[in-house]
């Protein structure tokens, strides 16, 4: 079992379909595609590289991503991938960490990353990685399915990230899990790449690369609205992912509004909490085609999700409280909500979220103790606060971090600010807690305003319309824009640090 299996069974059937496109240019086909991953393999054995060794991937989205990547694969090393809107130091961290013994960056990066790490470093597009794809290609190595495939660094919302170790099996089952429960794909399927092919985009494309599917990047480097327009004109079967900062923008452009509808099969979001309204919004402006998953790093991709038709349904229908549900326990998951001790807690009340499958990474590099508290009894503990209705569906409450305990009273800050968006002049909304020398914590609202920002008492009226008195914030402070780590997520840490010694 190894994930290079899936490119050359792909190109031995299918090799001449569409594999790497920037817009309309086919850049590679999938026998070329499978072509270039070997001899990448092969230069890399012949610069030292050994099956087990790591290779960094801190690149801008490009066509020569998926194939270095899989040419990890193909050679039997592991993939590291960082984003590359990371600071050098911090890609230099994830480096030294995992150890690697090469790393391909873009020019931007070159020389800050080349002072962090004493590994060849390759920029990319340069003559001498070219060269890399001019060796004797290298027959594929047979990894075991417990083999190290991709080592994902965490976010690091708080502290230093953690590597979490995925297996050829691990990323294996999530790429089946996708067939199974998103799409049955077929080689006139694409997938547009809008997002960081580091990421959550570019572990989907393993579901599209097994079926031979067009990997599309975008020629302007990332996202335009009337080259979207022309895309959903051109393409007979997209599928893109995108957060939902992405897709409140695409649903507000008109050239993306009026462009046709009818070859875009699916929008995969679901890299954060979705509020109801802009559910709601991209319902309204794409369609039965929103597919709202929820995974983690340590479970990519893979824990569970609200399929396309359920939305829709619900979208029409109800019940409303659906809505933002995360779904059912993906294909070959099992997903509970427990106690502080582990034990599942009946449908309705909340608890963590505890998941075990064969996408559940083994462990975290480096960092044992780390590991023992996140994999206990046999089940990932995801640190995140959700609850079970009695059908199933999984609503997630807020990272357990996160919870605010006001007078002995928990407050799930996502209910909070589900609420605060309803207010027609509230563009976002980030719920925190502050120290309370009488309560404990209380509750603080940040808000983006849009237009004129709301008075403090019309907020406090909509809260208390809807809430009970001891959720509603006691504190509102505004901001032009909250702050966001690389990946998109609010840095609730940052909010605290800045309001949390203030008064109020």
């Amino acid at each position: 079992m190894t994930l290079a299996l899936l490119l050359e069974n792909a190109a031995r059937r299918w090799g001449d379909r569409p594999a790497v496109s920037v817009g309309a240019s086919v850049r590679l086909d999938y026998a070329g595609f499978a072509a270039r991953a070997a001899r990448l393999a092969g230069g890399m054995a012949a610069r030292g590289l050994r099956p087990g060794d790591r290779v960094l991937l801190a690149m801008h989205n490009n066509p020569d991503y998926l194939p270095l990547m899989f040419a990890c694969w193909w050679g039997g090393f592991a993939a590291v991938p960082a984003n590359a809107r990371l600071h050098p130091s911090e890609i230099g961290f994830i480096g030294h960490d995992a150890g690697v013994a090469m790393a391909f960056v873009s020019e931007d990066l070159a020389e800050g990353v080349a002072t962090e790490l004493v590994c060849p470093v390759l920029v990319q597009g340069s003559a001498e990685a070219a060269r890399l794809a001019q060796a004797d290609p290298l027959p594929r190595h047979a990894a075991g399915p417990e083999d190290l495939a991709w080592i994902f660094y965490t976010s690091g919302t708080t502290g230093r990230p953690k590597g979490a170790m995925l297996s050829h099996r691990n990323l294996t089952a999530m790429a089946v899990a996708y067939l199974a429960d998103v799409d049955h794909l077929s080689p006139r399927d694409a997938l547009l790449h809008l997002a960081a092919t580091s990421h959550a985009s570019g572990l989907f494309a393993l579901s599209f690369v097994a079926k031979a599917g067009n990997n599309i990047l975008p020629e302007s480097g990332g996202y335009d609205a009337d080259e979207m327009a022309a895309t959903l004109r051109r393409e007979e079967s997209l599928t893109f992912f995108a957060p939902s900062v992405l897709l409140r923008r695409m649903a507000a452009e008109d050239a993306v509004r009026e462009a046709p509808l009818d070859g875009l099969r699916t929008i995969l979001t679901g890299a954060g909490p979705i509020h109801a309204e802009d559910i709601r919004l991209f319902l309204d402006a794409f369609g039965p085609r929103l597919w709202n998953g929820y995974g983690q790093g340590e479970s990519p991709c893979t824990i569970t999700a609200i399929d396309k038709a359920t939305l829709w349904e619900v979208h029409r229908n109800g019940p409303a409280e659906r809505l933002t549900s995360v779904g059912w326990a993906r294909t070959g998951m099992d997903v509970r909500v427990a106690d502080a001790q582990g034990r599942a807690v009946p449908p309705g009340e909340s608890g963590e979220v505890l998941v075990r499958g064969d996408t559940v990474m083994s462990g975290y590099l480096n960092r044992p103790e780390a590991t023992a508290e996140a994999l206990r009894h046999g089940w990932l503990h995801t640190g995140d606060m959700g609850r079970l209705d009695a059908q199933g569906f999984l609503h997630l409450l807020d990272r357990k971090k996160d919870m605010i305990v006001s007078g002995g009273m928990n407050v799930y800050a996502r209910e909070v600010e589900e609420v605060l968006l309803g207010h027609p002049n509230v563009a976002e909304a980030a719920v925190i807690g502050l120290p309370d020398a009488e309560w404990g914590e209380t509750v603080c609202a940040v808000i983006v305003p849009e237009g004129p920002a709301p008075s403090p008492a019309d907020l406090d009226a909509l809260c208390l319309s809807r809430l009970a008195r001891f959720k509603r914030p006691k504190r509102y402070e505004v901001l032009r824009d909250l702050p966001r780590n690389s990946a998109g997520k609010v840095l609730k840490t940052d909010l605290r640090a800045r309001f949390g010694g203030a008064a109020g």
